[in-house]
C-alpha cells in the first residue's frame, strides 16, 4: 500500500456536484492498493497513519498525532497513487489491485483507524472525486508499507 498523506486545514470531496465528505483540521490521504497488499500492509499502514506526529505543540516541533490536535482523516482511494512513471511517458498502472480488491482492502484501512479512536471521512471509492483541500505548511508525506521509498 502506497500512501501520499497531506496536513490540510480543511479538506473535502465532491462527487456530481454534491460534497459527500468534509473534514477540518486533520490529514488528507490519497490511498493506492497494490495488487499483492494483504493484512500486514492494512495494519503497517494504519498504525503509522495513527501515529504520525506532523502536528506542532506548544514549541513548534512537530511532536503531536491527528488524535493528539482533535484532528479527523479523509481517506480517498486513489489506484494513481500506485502509478509508476519510471519510463515513457503514460504511467504504468499494472501493479494497482482491481476494484474488488482495493475496495475490500480500503475498508478494512479505514475501519482499523476508527478502531484506533480516529475520526474517519471517506472518500467515494470508484467514482470520479473533486478532491479540495487547504494544505497546511504545506507537510506531504509519502509512506508505503513495502517501505521501497
Amino acid at each position: 500500500m502506497r500512501a501520499i498523506i497531506q496536513r490540510v486545514h480543511r479538506a473535502s470531496v465532491t462527487v456530481n456536484e454534491q460534497v459527500c465528505s468534509s473534514i477540518s483540521q486533520g490529514l488528507l490521504v490519497y490511498l493506492g492498493i497494490h495488487r499483492d497488499d494483504g493484512e500486514h500492509d492494512v495494519a503497517y499502514l494504519v498504525d503509522k497513519l495513527r501515529h504520525l506526529r506532523i502536528f506542532e505543540d506548544s514549541a513548534g516541533h512537530m511532536n503531536l498525532d491527528v488524535i493528539q490536535v482533535g484532528g479527523q482523516m479523509l481517506i480517498v482511494s486513489a489506484f494513481t497513487v500506485q502509478a509508476d512513471a519510471r519510463r515513457g511517458r503514460r504511467p504504468s498502472l499494472d501493479v494497482a489491485a482491481s476494484a474488488d480488491r482495493a475496495s475490500i482492502w480500503y475498508g478494512l484501512v479505514c475501519e482499523g483507524l476508527r478502531n484506533k479512536g480516529v475520526q474517519i471521512e471517506k472518500g467515494s471509492f470508484g467514482n470520479h472525486m473533486e478532491v479540495e483541500s487547504s494544505n497546511d505548511g504545506p507537510i506531504c508525506i509519502l509512506m508505503d508499507s513495502r517501505r521501497l521509498f
